[in-house]
């Protein structure tokens, strides 16, 4: 099989698919490896490092495009690269159908098969490959929240931890996963006061046992949501359904609560956001302003920090990569490696002009075929 490695064309997005040891594994395995040239060097990775572990480095993005079989990426394709994918070709990457219509119709008409790294699942319910993003997301929001609340940002001017005699900044995470629980944690070592909210009390009991004392674990309604946006210096949005869009749980006449100059950071904009006021925004121009309140909803924010973030992904993406090569290319290839591995099922969100992913058809009201392998 040809597997492909095209450079990410979404703004400031330094992040690549596949490190030459995951090249390296490729080619071990009998399968060619196609590098756009670059693709790594946001990463710190140079061309050389593929070439040396047998990688094929080629000049443009249409060569990768139209040669590979598997196409490996990092950000669900841009609208320049829809025209490039083609029927029966595969695609694995962060899609986050649900927060777009236009993509999934683009992916849908092209006749290639989605294989979406944030609907994998495995045994236990884990989204294994979103949970590194996941991670480094929740850890940033704290840190871009921190610079946000500074005056010549348009902050309030609060510093999180305080100092001796003022009191510290106060941080609303709404949503205790993966992403609420790392910026909880950071949030909590810069010494705020810190609360996170949920639905789900096992997760609230288990929050609650392991985060330290300047951390209160809140059960997450209206009535509590209204009382901490009207504390909060910086709300952190960290709300997933799995697949399906985002849910509204700060609604636009909520900001009235809010202080001026306080930050919301929607780190749940890839699924839509659960702010109603949040926008996708993106590096280059990361915030605006919605009655006095801070937003900052940039799309990629783990792409920011491209060397973590590739080898975070990567080191969680490659085992998966290995086993979408060796089951075969196309559509025969793709049902092989799902009926092999539930995981892989799961992570087919569309396949032959198809929704084979239920939150995704539900989100547009479109015919679902069912799970692949089901």
């Amino acid at each position: 099989m040809t597997v492909g490695v095209p450079k990410e064309v979404k703004p400031d997005e330094y992040r690549v698919a596949l490190l030459p040891v995951g090249a390296e594994e490729l080619v071990r395995r009998g399968h060619r490896v196609l590098v756009e040239r670059s693709a790594g060097e946001g990463s710190g990775l140079t061309d050389e490092m593929y070439s040396e572990v047998g990688a094929t480095l080629v000049d443009t993005a249409d060569e990768v495009w139209g040669e590979a079989d598997l196409i490996v990426k990092v950000k669900e394709p841009q609208p320049a690269e829809w025209p490039k994918v083609r029927p029966g070709q595969t695609v694995f990457t962060y899609f986050h159908f649900a927060a777009s219509r236009e993509l999934t119709e683009a992916m849908l008409h092209s006749d290639a098969t989605s294989v979406a790294y944030e609907t994998l699942e495995d045994s236990a319910g884990r989204l294994p490959l979103l949970t590194p993003m996941s991670e480094v997301a929740g850890r940033m929001s704290i840190q871009e929240g921190a610079k946000y609340l500074e005056r010549p940002q348009m902050g309030r001017g609060i510093l999180l931890g305080g100092v001796p005699g003022v009191a510290p900044a106060h941080i609303t995470v709404i949503g205790g996963g993966v992403v609420g629980a790392n910026a909880a944690k950071i949030a909590a070592g810069f010494q705020a006061n810190v609360a996170i909210l949920d639905v789900n009390m096992d997760r609230l009991r288990y929050l609650d046992d392991i985060m330290p004392p300047n951390v209160d674990v809140l059960f997450s309604d209206r009535h509590t949501i209204r009382r901490q946006l009207e504390r909060a210096d910086l709300v952190v949005g960290a709300v997933l359904i799995p697949g399906a869009k985002a849910p509204h749980l700060v609604e636009r006449e909520d900001l009235a609560r809010m202080a001026t100059g306080s930050v919301i950071i929607d780190v749940a904009i890839d699924q839509g956001g659960c702010i109603e006021t949040s926008r996708p925004t993106s590096h280059a121009e990361p915030t605006y302003i919605v009655d006095g309140v801070v937003h900052y909803c940039v799309t990629n924010m783990p792409g920011a920090v491209g060397r973590t973030s590739t080898f975070a992904l990567c080191n969680v993406t490659l085992p998966w990569v290995l086993r979408l090569a060796d089951a075969g290319a196309g559509v025969e290839g793709v049902k092989k490696a799902a009926a092999e591995w539930k995981p892989i099922a799961l992570a087919v969100n569309l396949m032959s002009g198809q929704v084979t992913n239920r939150p995704v058809a539900d989100t547009f009201g479109l015919p679902y075929a069912g799970c692949v392998g089901a």
